[in-house]
């Protein structure tokens, strides 16, 4: 039989397809497909964290109906957060939909294939407890010299506005021994670059270990001899150490990447959303590391339109945004979530308002990204080479250490050659607002 995924939302949940499709490929023999329309199943990995992507979901769900319906696609499987949320309300209101599987049911993947093909309708929502390990079948769906490695699952906060807990549960952190594992074999089967990701990076290993251990998880990767690049993401801004600096300022193998979600500097909009910590306190974090690191690279998250925010809070996180110069910014307009503290909140801030604010604040981050983009005309840098580009067949594109992996710019090269997984050097003629382009100067010396 012949298996389509379609997988929404984020990094964390396109990990969750790479298992389902190594349980079904290797242990029930199924063919992959990317073309639902040629699939006999179809499972949709869905998110479900705010409205935009709800309704995306629910979408690809109806676009995947109608193949059900019209096509050879016998049956479909809704997984994911989504899922995790909105189980009984799926299966009722989309009778072409087979089963639901919950987030914390990933490993029970095979026996709701073996019930549906059975002509049963299935719901596997039964825990949170889910957790993979180096011995979880697992297929990598991205380039072959860059993965993504799990490192724990679930989330303690409980930020107001946030509905994760919920849907993923409580911390929980794989050993540092089972992480080196899979990351060994990873880079034994060609992988460089490997994305470290959890709902919080920077507190991975407060439940084994009693103590947030990234740091000393990243040292133990550093040792393996053919990885190149470690980058880490999803870094709680109290929670990001002066050892985790340190490892990531004196541990070469350690992209100096700081993807710190601060989600607003004012000091009424952080306690609203029991963010834990203070504007000040961010603003100082953040300025440490740029002492420490100057050339680190920050992405950050930002809220606009949150429950109370006025115009001086708006404007103090646009003020901050223009001072700090971030390189990357993902601006969201506030969700309100039902089942979410956030959600009966007074002084709920309109849907103009919120999009004129998100609107102010992305045209303020593009003009900062294309000027700091300008500073590296010129230059020489370095790049992981992806593969042939998207824009055009005769171009090569790649990343910088400072360039993660589909969610920021690229580095397109148009003239030299390099095989994918490559780090080469470029020399950056021309800039874009998020992109760089230029001849590839040097190839690297094995």
């Amino acid at each position: 039989m012949k298996l389509a995924v379609i997988t929404l939302g984020c990094s964390k949940n396109l990990v969750d397809t790479e298992h389902y499709l190594g349980i079904l490929v290797n242990k029930k023999g199924f063919e992959i497909t990317t073309e639902v329309e040629d699939a006999d199943l179809c499972i949709i990995n869905t998110c479900g964290f705010i409205g935009d992507a709800k309704e995306e979901s629910i979408q690809s769900i109806l676009e995947v109906a109608e193949h059900k319906r019209s096509g050879k696609l016998k049956k479909i499987i809704v997984a994911g957060c989504l899922a995790e949320r909105y189980a009984d309300e799926l299966l009722a209101e989309m009778p072409e939909v087979d089963a639901i599987i919950g987030t914390g049911d990933v490993d029970k993947i095979e026996e709701v294939i073996d019930e549906i093909l059975a002509d049963k309708r299935v719901i596997r929502s039964e825990s949170l407890d889910f957790l993979a390990n180096a011995q979880t079948e697992r297929i990598i769906t991205t380039f072959p010299h860059t993965a993504y490695l799990k490192i724990a699952e679930g989330c303690n906060r409980r930020c107001t506005y946030c509905i994760i807990p919920s849907l993923r549960g409580n911390l929980r952190s794989r050993t540092i021994e089972d992480i080196v594992v899979e990351a060994e074999r990873l880079v034994a089967n060609g992988v460089r670059e490997i994305n470290l990701l959890a709902q919080e990076t920077t507190e991975y290993g407060l439940d084994l270990y009693k103590k947030k251990a990234l740091p000393d998880l990243m040292k133990e990767l550093a040792k393996i001899e053919d990885l190149k690049w470690i980058r880490t993401y999803y870094m709680f801004p109290n929670s990001v150490t002066d050892e985790l600096i340190e490892v990531m300022k004196t541990e070469e193998k350690v992209c100096n990447y700081f993807d710190i979600p601060i989600q607003h500097v004012s000091d009424s909009m952080l306690q609203g959303m029991k963010r834990a910590i203070s504007g000040d306190a961010s603003k100082e974090l953040l300025r440490k590391i740029r002492r420490e690191i100057p050339d680190a690279t920050f992405r950050t998250s930002l809220i606009v339109g949150f429950p109370g925010e006025t115009e001086d809070d708006f404007q103090e996180l646009k003020d901050f945004v223009e001072e700090f110069k971030f390189d990357y910014i993902g601006a969201f307009k506030y969700s309100r979530e039902e089942d979410t503290v956030a959600y009966d909140m007074e002084n709920q801030v309109d849907e103009d308002t919120k999009h004129r604010r998100w609107v102010e604040l992305t045209n303020l981050q593009a003009e900062i990204a294309e000027a700091k983009n300008r500073s590296f005309l010129g230059k020489e840098i370095e790049v992981m080479i992806d593969g042939v580009s998207e824009e055009s067949e005769y171009m090569l594109e790649g990343r910088t250490r400072g360039q993660a992996l589909e969610i920021d710019g690229k580095v397109l090269t148009n003239d030299g050659t390099a095989k994918p997984g490559e780090i080469v050097k470029v020399k950056v003629e021309q800039n874009f607002n998020y992109d760089l382009l230029g001849p590839i100067v040097a190839n690297e010396v094995n």
